[in-house]
Order: C-alpha cells, then structure tokens, then sequence
C-alpha cells in the first residue's frame, strides 16, 4: 500500500470511497476521473497535514463496514456503501467516531478539488467535469493569446546601491504609481518587494491555488507558508496561523501586488465617502470620521490613473458618482449573458445600472491587446496582459528612466532613523541601504507591522505612533449579497464576469450606515461553484445527487454580491506579538477584534436588495448571504485599510492630509492604510489616486526642501 505525505492509506479503500462521493454515471467517477493521482500528490505535498486524518478514517471506516457487514468497505455493495457513508455523515455509527462527519466533509472536498478543479492538479482528466457542467476557461474567441509577460529589470542585491533618493517598499498599486511618480521627476528609486517576479506560468491556471482559493494550499502569490506567521486574537486565546488560514488575512506578495491577480474593478469613491461622519454621525464604538479632503481634490488623479493606466467603462448610471474630468479611455467590456438577465430585473425594480468599470482592457491600449474574455480571471494573471495593473504600466515607466532599481524577494525588517530620529533609510534581511526618503506602501497590515516594529529611542512604540494610533482602525470589505438559481442558462463562461452594477444602494439607505455598490460576480471555477453550491444546500456534497446537482445548476446560477462599507472602530487593529517572530527574528503581525455591529446591518441590508434583484430577474431559488453567520474577528484581507489614517489632528492619525507620517516630513504612506474608510467599492482605484496626488506633492516638497 502505497504512502502519502509519509502515512500508509488504505489504497482500496479509498478508491471505493472516492467513487461513492463521485460516483459513476454518464461521466466517468472520480477515481476513474484522476482523483487518486490528485490525491496522490496533495496529500504528500502541501495538504500532508490531514494525511494521517485520512489514514485513520479509511482504517475506521472498514472497521464500520466491518462491524455492519463483516467486510471491509471496498468489498461491499454499492447500496451498503453508500448507507454506510450516509450514516457516517450525520455522526451514526456503531464503533466510536466521534469525528465521522468531519472525515466525510473532508473527503467530499478533497474528491471534489480533484473532480472539478483544474487538470493540471492531476484529477479531472481530459477536463470531464467542466465539460459535463458546461464550463468553458478558454477565451470566447477559443484559442488563447499568446503568454505576454512584461519584461521587467531586477536588481541583484550585490548591486544595489548604498544609497538613492527614494526606497519605497512594496509594488502593488501604490507602490508602483510611487515609484514611477518619483522617477520620473528625476529621483533615483529603490523598489524593495517581498515577494517575487511571477510570470505568466506562475499565475495561471491552477484553481486551487488562486488568490481567491478558499481551501488552505500554498498560493504563488502567498507570503511564505513557513517563516511568515502571524497571531490572530481568539475568543479562545491566541491563535498563531500562517498564509494558507484565512484569518492571517493574505495580501499577494509578488512583483505588481495584488494587481496582478485582481478582479480590476476601478470604482472611484462617491463624494459621501470622505465625510461620512458627517452624513451619518459617529455611531457609539466606533472611529467613524471625515478624511481629510474631499472628492474634489482626488478627482484630478482619479481621471489620472484612469487615463495613464486605462480603464474600460461609461460613467452613465452610476447613480453615485462624483463630476468627472472625462469619461473613461475605454469603452465596457461588452454584456454577459447574466448582465442582460440583470438589466431586466433592474427594469422591474427601476434601479439605475451602467457597466462595470474595470482596468481591463476593451480594446487595444497602451501597447496592450483587448481582454480576451476567458474564464478565469480573479485571482489569476492575465495571459495577454490585458489585465492593467502596476506590473505592466507605472513600474515599467519607472524603470525606463533608467533612475529606478527593483529588488525583489526582500523583506525590510525596519525603517531607520539617524541619531536625531530623523527616517534615513531602511534595513534589509541582509543589509542596510541609506534614502533621503521612504514610502511605505507593503499593505494595511504589514505597513503598520513594520513602523511598529521600527521602534527608537525617540519613538519607543513605533514610528509616528505617540498616540496609539499606528495599526488601529483595521477594515477591509464584508461582502454581502445573494446566490439565485434561474429556469434557464445564464452563465455563459464570458470574462471578467461582471458587467452590470446598481451604485443606489451606496448612500441613503434608512437606518443604515453607509450601503455598497451591488454587481453581478466573475466567472465562478468549477471548484468554487461547487463549494458555493454545496454551502447554500442546493447540491448535495456527494453522491450522485451532488454530481447531477452540479450538472443541472452551474451553467443557471448567478451571483450578486458587494463590498460593505465598514464602520471603523479602534479595537479592530494591528499590534505587534515580540513573542512570536518571523523567519528573520522580527516580531509577527497580532490582529484583533472584530467588525462593527452597524457592518451586521448593513449586510443584512445590502444582502436583502441583492435577493430582490435576483428575484425580479427570474431566479426561482434565491440566498441571501450576509454577515450574521461571520466568526468574530477583524476585517482584513484583500481590501485591507485604515491602519495608518490620514487626518488633520495627530492625536487621532497617523499621517496628515497628504499622507506623510507626523513627525516625519520624509516618511509618505502611499498604501490603503491611509484610507479613513473604505468605501463601499473597491478601493484600488483610490489607492492610485491617493498615491500620484500624495507623491506628487511629496516630490514638491522635497525639491523645494521643505
């Protein structure tokens, strides 16, 4: 019997398991399907963790058969087999089991990664289960572009130099808009990114391993899975988790951030959205404030990064926008199937809709082709580099200055100060290199970690952090919404996916604090429909009911979801735990508390007006999922912000109102973690727009020396 992850398995055993969970019918079943290679090969690679679970619930299940029976499982009846499992699904056994039902989830789900996930993972031979459920992940046009990566220049760290008038740390949106602002105004530029230069190959493809990929394996784009823990404060003490458990709350660390895999949604803010406060009143535990600027003075930059990155949208419709500049450089990305079944409902409901702005491209732009529409976008590179992000436009202009260096696979340990505290460069892992001037620009989280952990004398609790302020605040997006099931096909496999968004429920919502921006999703992978369609009941976890479920429901299900405007509170924060420290001795990240109870409603809310509209556009079966059954904890993750708030007062920010730390006129953040809230969209687009007004001004006060 062959070993996994160092454990013996029971190999007929669970090939008998395997095709009950997926059994057999017009389609080949799972194990016949690949899933013992599958299984093969995670279970020895990086989910060797439940290997011995599994060994233990093969060896306990033949001992039920046995004891119903009098032969082990992979000997018995289907019939026998399958009431075998039923019984060991709901906790009914006649040995002792107290964990029956958490195996049998657990294999559900491991069978089903290896049956629906993508062929490269060694299950779902010749790609069986996507054609039995209709799935299509190539472009619309049938053939895929050829890979385009973006040539980028990486400096060795032997030549990096002593010294340069800039370090900014981290590539994602606003790092690389920094950068690029800085040299191209004639400063000499460090970029230092923790994670690595992917390309193409590294990015695509696998949908277990997305940035979206709620399952717990290593992702390209994930920090370190050893060496990078953080500590995540429990109702049961502290817990120390690392990457691949979504309560570290994973920001993806490579070259271009979480541009690179981004769903690219390039939603300005509304003007309510920097005064908030002001419009709602500060509710009671809360931190709830004003920015402070307004609409107005980002505009100019928001018509920037729209127009020097691209973005591909019409601004009619959005029922919350601000004036603009302009329109957009690009026209939208054309309807999906399930955009047109939306619009009707909309009609019904009389809701203002316009397209989905996206920094994506529709046609040919800035040397970069038209999207090619595949089916697999979020959390996935872009083949074609359609997909506009810091990667493939800021960072390659700065880099052609020839005045910018781009270190990657570097982590900053600390930001240093001379003798009088006055920020005078960063130290790496291996060494330290000298700047007039630092931005910060590594994520909400890691931003704050590292002025905490960049304690002096001066400064004994961190960097611009006399007040308590530096990690307090933390938010990112509840998303709430609605899963409906229509009579007919609407998911036509057409990328991105969203195409049609209602902005009414931003802003004036009675009772409610704030709203959120409503859309229809992206193109679900297989393996995540099936998750989603498993966790709202509507197709059973296994059997052959779950394998027709699947077949009948992908290819008519629709989702409406939005990104919940948070109310920030103080207890919801980043500390630093000196007990627990990195792979290079520096103390991890510690996040605590938990969202606002306002947030409840408000997803209540937001989830209620995503089920009207998906009932008003013929969906028979409708979810509505909102943030009731969220485990406590703060809110961090993919839209991550507000640790290090711009404000007018230091006493209750971290940063004034142009994003320069207090105390220190050469320390910029140019991350979300200025943000003062979050908005009810994603944040990206703002965090560019930030960035070029904010560094900007910043290269202004330097060359004029004040």
């Amino acid at each position: 019997m062959p070993y996994r992850g160092g454990v013996e398995l029971r190999r007929e055993t669970l090939r008998a398991l395997v095709d009950r969970l997926i059994p057999t019918d017009e389609y080949a079943s799972g194990w016949d399907a690949g899933a013992g290679e599958f299984l093969d090969r995670v279970l020895a690679g990086d989910r060797a963790g439940v290997a011995a679970t599994v060994a233990d619930g093969l060896e306990r299940l033949d001992a039920e058969a046995v004891a119903r029976y009098g032969t082990p499982y992979a000997e018995l009846p289907e019939p026998e087999q399958d009431a075998v499992l039923d019984d060991l699904a709901v906790g009914q056994h006649q040995n002792p089991w107290p964990g029956s039902a958490e195996f049998v989830r657990l294999m559900s789900g491991l069978a089903a990664q290896g049956f629906y996930g993508d062929p490269g993972n060694g299950g779902n031979a010749d790609a069986v289960s996507w054609r039995m459920i209709g799935y299509r992940q190539e472009p619309a046009a049938g053939s895929w572009p050829a890979p385009r990566d973006q040539p980028l220049q990486v400096t060795p760290i032997t030549e990096v130099a002593e010294s340069y008038d800039a370090i900014v740390i981290g590539s994602g949106a606003g790092g690389g808009v920094a950068a690029c602002v800085m040299a191209e105004a004639g400063w000499r530029v460090l970029v230092v990114e923790r994670g690595s230069l992917l390309g193409v190959a590294d990015l695509r493809l696998d949908h277990l391993r997305a940035e979206r990929a709620p399952w717990g394996y290593d992702r390209p784009t994930a920090a370190p899975s050893k060496g990078a823990p953080r500590v995540v404060a429990t109702a049961g003490g502290d817990a120390i988790v690392d990457p691949t458990d979504s309560r570290w709350s994973d920001n993806a660390f490579t070259v271009g951030g979480g541009t690179r895999v981004y769903g690219a949604q390039a939603w300005r803010f509304a003007p309510e959205d920097f005064r908030m406060a002001s419009v709602y009143g500060v509710p009671e535990g809360s931190s709830l404030a004003d920015w402070p600027i307004g609409y107005d003075d980002l505009e100019p930059f928001y018509d920037r990064a729209e127009w020097e990155l691209g973005v591909s949208g019409d601004p009619g419709g959005d029922s919350a926008a601000g004036p603009r500049t302009r329109g957009f450089p690009m026209p939208p990305l054309p309807t999906t199937a399930g955009g047109e079944v939306l619009l009707a409902g909309a009609r019904a409901l009389a809701l203002r809709t316009g397209p989905v702005p996206l920094l994506v491209n529709s046609m040919e732009y800035g040397g970069r082709p038209a999207c090619a529409q595949c089916g697999a976008c979020i959390g996935f590179g872009c083949p074609s580099g359609s997909k506009n992000g810091s990667h493939n436009t800021v960072l390659p202009r700065a880099l052609a200055t020839g005045r910018c260096d781009l270190l990657v696979d570097t982590q900053v340990t600390r930001i240093s100060t001379d003798a009088d505290g006055r920020v005078d460069g960063v130290v790496l892992a291996a060494r330290a290199v000298k700047a007039a001037r630092v931005v910060v620009a590594a994520g909400a989280i890691e931003s704050a970690r590292l002025l905490l952990n960049s304690a002096t004398d001066n400064e004994p609790h961190g960097l611009g952090n006399a007040h308590d302020q530096v990690g307090r605040h933390l938010q990112a997006h509840v998303y709430a919404g609605a899963i409906g099931l229509l009579d007919d096909d609407t998911q036509d496999c057409v990328g991105p996916g969203p195409s049609i968004a209602t902005n009414d429920f931003r802003h004036g919502n009675e009772g409610i604090v704030g709203g959120a921006m409503l859309a229809n999703d992206f193109v679900p992978t297989p393996v995540l429909a099936w998750e989603t369609l498993t966790g709202i009941g509507a197709v059973p976890p296994y059997g052959g009911a779950g394998k027709r479920g699947m077949r009948d429901l992908y290819r008519r299900l629709l989702l409406v979801f939005g990104p919940v405007q948070e109310v920030p509170n103080p207890g919801s924060r980043v500390t630093v735990d000196a007990g627990v420290r990195d792979a290079h001795g520096v103390p991890v990240a510690r996040l605590s508390g938990d969202i606002h109870a306002a947030d409840r409603a408000t997803a209540r809310f937001v989830a209620e007006r995503a089920a009207e509209w998906l009932r008003a556009s013929g969906a028979r079966e409708v979810v509505a999922i909102n943030a009731d059954d969220r485990p406590a904890g703060p809110s961090g993750g993919q839209h991550q912000a507000g640790t290090l708030r711009m404000g007018d007062d230091p006493t209750t920010s971290v940063t004034d109102s142009w994003g320069r730390v207090w105390g220190h006129d050469n320390l910029l953040v140019a991350d979300g973690s200025v943000h003062v809230t979050n908005g009810g969209v994603n944040p990206v687009l703002t965090i560019m727009a930030l960035a070029y007004r904010n560094s900007e001004h910043f290269v202004r006060a330097g060359l004029s020396g004040s």
